[in-house]
């Protein structure tokens, strides 16, 4: 190959990097900056939060799209504290009871900040009742009147036991009562008889003392069929002084509560029905129960409040995250307590969930642990549609909730949510919930790279700045902040971005923290970051270092010199775990007579997935496209990655697979010096491909332990020359002429520094020079496809009768109409 062109190709070192330098900061170290509170690089991302959470119509709820580690949740989260500084505190709730329907408890709204105190009013309240019950019952006055409707009831009941013993007295009849009876005894000489003596008397004695006691019980019924009456009204009076007694009691203790809170409805409505319910039970609760404490518990269930959520009155709105959003920490749960094997609940026992903490304010939620609980998205869809918080329990709907629960009163809700999560989980929502895109309109946008802007390197560092601070970690010297800027340029793959990933880099700005300290030095340097990295690669290592051994000691087979035909170097990235390394593999292609196309080996035993076999597809148009224009494209060839038990994935390999498949056509041999990587498209353009940095270095690993000879490379597309971000190692192999990083446009350029040889430029006509590479594969396809059509017509023979007849036909001047049907049928 002409020298002219390998030097056309060849990438200068100054292009395989973009490093930063620390004459490009204006400090020595970060101490001297001010911290930076925004975010770097994501102006589109921040406009739209600002719109998003500025927008006061319901539907425009949040959805912040990006990678984890760039930054979005931590900003998200202080912007919407800042925001929400701004705007007026939401209402406090509680839940009440509902004395009409205890299992439908009654919530109040209170203003904000005065739940705390409500519950602690209603709570003195109960104190002032055990210390004001049962006393009042016991004051004189009390004591008197009830005295005088006992008298009343008494001697009603006296006078008419009076008649009856008159009666009996007059019929030698003793009566006599206690508490519960009343019975009649026979009397001789103002003697009452027991059963023996009342025996002896004669028979007649007898009946008449049996007459007369009959009519006296009889009579004793009479006088006494008004004592039901009379008990009902004594019970009537004793329950209406009881209730002019509490009123009276309650008076004092209702009242300034009643002044209190007269601005506030729903808690002077339920002052009144408290003081009518105590009208029912006190006696019951305060003055039968003996023991205080019981007292108190069983007040306390009636009428102490149950606190929904409370806010500080200047504290703004709230900002919740809820990192378990299952259905009971969202939406409230209503708890359960045993009694002898049975579930009871009651209003107490309401527990209220993050969306009720956040009502008024903001709820911050993770995209993959919302959609990974069951019940939570169409139970939150239904609230945000409704705008209603309803606390139930979700296996009520599926009737597996055998036992009495609660329908608490609904809470009008007003929450702006905001869902963190990964783009194909908005793309997934966006296709499959028609309801999503209703719901949530703003897309905030987190882009994983940052553009290199005039103050994005002094952001970048005001940044490292603000972290190092916040975490207790020492200052970076400039030149430790132009390493990270460098490292932050390799994970972005481009010379002129930055990556948007700040948590790796933080990452290792901790790792060089902790490396600092190891030395007992008092600033991060350069040198710690440097350490930091090479014990990152050698704890992620090991799998790449055994490749590499297998390599050399050739169980993987490579080539890194020599020449062979139908093979080249492809190169391969292998992700584990958290790493990424670059593995040469060996490509190969073998070529036959036949009809059965390019065959996919990897496809074929299903190791190739959709992309690589697109690659292979598109390979097959550009050789028919660029090869077999005036004949049919008819060969046999398999291609193959080599020593892959895995699956396999992309269209990198597409360009030295074209590449083999042309040596093995031409049965010209490539150098095996050469690693390639890049996709073709169907007019054999070089197309950009990922992992460009980690490919190479990969195969510059593999040469460099078999020794550098400055003939070695790597080709890659042109368009991966902005991608490059290579490792030190390389560049300096580079600069001293053992290592060649070549860029290509074409297949045509690719190929000529494999084959070492220019492989011809098709005329006007489209014919390739004679015995250039590319004419030596047009031949070889034209003869596959001629001995193709010879085997057909020994197959067929009525095909060269077709054939005769139709060159006949064109002697005579006819259309070559037989002939024409025959290559539309190739």
């Amino acid at each position: 190959m002409p020298d002219s062109i390998a030097a056309s190709l060849r990438l200068a070192p100054d292009a395989l990097t973009r490093p930063f330098s620390p004459e490009q900061f204006v400090f020595a170290s970060t101490d001297e900056l001010e911290p930076f509170r925004g975010v770097l690089g994501q102006e589109r991302a921040v406009e739209a939060l600002q719109f998003g959470v500025a927008m006061p119509r319901p539907g425009y709820n949040v959805f912040v799209m990006g990678e984890p580690g760039t930054g979005r949740f931590s900003y998200v989260r202080r912007y919407l504290k800042t925001e929400a500084k701004r705007l007026q505190t939401p209402s406090d709730w509680v839940y009440v009871n509902n004395f009409d329907e205890q299992r439908e408890p009654r919530v109040l709204e209170l203003p904000p900040g005065s739940a705390t105190e409500f519950v602690e009013d209603i709570s003195q309240l109960i104190e002032n009742l055990l210390a004001t019950f049962p006393a009042v019952f016991e004051h004189p006055a009390y004591q008197q009147k009830k005295s005088l409707i006992d008298r009343a009831f008494n001697k009603r009941y006296d006078q008419a036991l009076d008649v009856i013993e008159r009666l009996s007295l007059e019929k030698n009849v003793a009566l006599y009562r206690d508490s519960t009876n009343i019975a009649f005894t026979p009397m001789l000489d103002g003697k009452a008889l027991d059963e023996a003596e009342f025996a002896q008397l004669p028979e007649a004695d007898r009946e008449r003392f049996h007459e007369d006691i009959a009519g006296l019980e009889e009579r004793l019924n009479e006088e006494l069929a008004s004592l039901p009456q009379w008990k009902r009204e004594s019970s009537n009076q004793l329950r209406q002084l009881n209730e002019e007694t509490i009123t009276l009691a309650l008076q004092p203790l209702l009242a300034p509560l009643s002044q209190k809170y007269a601005e506030n409805a729903g808690v002077c409505a339920y002052l009144q029905a408290v003081q009518v319910n105590l009208l029912k039970t006190v006696v019951a609760q305060l003055v039968e129960v003996e023991k205080d404490a019981q007292a108190r518990l069983l007040l306390e269930e009636m009428y102490s409040p149950s606190l929904v959520v409370a806010h500080h009155s200047q504290g703004g709105a709230p900002v919740v995250f809820e990192p378990h959003p299952t259905y009971d920490n969202l939406f409230g749960r209503i708890e359960y307590s045993t009694d002898q094997g049975a579930l009871y609940t009651s209003y107490r026992q309401l527990r209220p969930g993050a969306l009720h903490r956040a009502n008024g304010g903001f709820l911050i939620l993770e995209a993959e642990k919302l959609l990974g609980e069951p019940f939570v998205w169409d139970a939150l869809k239904r609230a945000l549609h409704s705008r209603q918080l309803k606390m139930e329990s979700p296996l009520a709907e599926l009737g597996r909730l055998a036992t009495v629960t609660l329908s608490p009163e609904v809470i009008p809700l007003q929450v702006k949510v905001v869902i963190i999560g990964a783009r194909q989980l908005y793309y997934a929502l966006q296709d499959l919930d028609p309801d999503f895109q209703e719901m949530f309109r703003v897309l905030v946008d987190f882009d994983e790279e940052i553009p290199l802007a005039d103050d994005s390197l002094e952001q970048f560092a005001q940044l490292l700045k603000t972290r190092t601070s916040e975490e207790g970690m020492a200052p970076l010297t400039s030149a430790a902040v132009a390493r990270l800027a460098t490292y932050s340029a390799r994970l972005a793959e481009h010379q002129g971005r930055l990556s948007a990933r700040i948590g790796d880099l933080f990452q290792l700005v901790s790792e060089a923290d902790f490396i600092r300290q190891l030395a007992a030095e008092e600033v991060t340097d350069v040198g710690h970051i440097e350490r930091a990295l090479k014990a990152k690669a050698t704890r992620t290592g090991r799998v790449s270092a055994r490749i590499l051994d297998d390599m050399l000691a050739g169980i993987i087979l490579i080539d890194t010199d020599g020449a062979a035909i139908g093979k080249c170097n492809g190169l391969t990235v292998l992700e584990v775990g958290d790493s990424a390394f670059g593995v040469p593999a060996r490509i190969s292609a073998t070529v036959y007579p036949g009809s059965s196309g390019i065959v996919d080996i990897e496809r074929e035993v299903n190791l190739g997935q959709p992309i690589h076999s697109k690659g292979v597809m598109i390979l097959t148009g550009y050789l028919g496209s660029r090869y077999a224009q005036e004949f049919p494209l008819a060969i046999s060839a398999s291609i193959a990655l080599e020593q892959s038990y895995g699956y396999v994935d992309g269209d990198s390999a597409s360009l030295g697979e074209v590449c083999t498949l042309i040596s093995a056509l031409a049965r010209k041999p490539l150098k095996q010096c050469f690693a390639i990587t890049g996709s073709i498209n169907q007019f054999g353009e070089v197309q950009a491909v990922g992992g460009v940095n980690e490919k190479i270095e990969g195969f510059f690993r593999l040469c460099e332990a078999r020794g550098l000879t400055g003939e070695q490379g790597v080709i890659i597309p042109r368009a991966n020359v902005t991608n490059l971000m290579l490792d030190e190692r390389v560049l300096q192999a580079v600069r001293a002429g053992q290592f060649n990083v070549y860029s290509v446009r074409h297949v045509d350029e690719a190929l000529s520094l494999l084959a070492g040889i220019a492989v011809g430029e098709p005329d006007a006509d489209g014919v390739f020079p004679e015995d250039s590479v590319n004419a030596q594969v047009v031949e070889r396809l034209r003869e596959i496809s001629e001995l193709g059509m010879e085997e057909e017509e020994r197959e067929d023979p009525r095909l060269k009768e077709l054939q005769t007849l139709a060159a006949q036909q064109a002697q005579e001047g006819d259309k070559p109409v037989v002939k024409a049907r025959g290559r539309r049928r190739w």
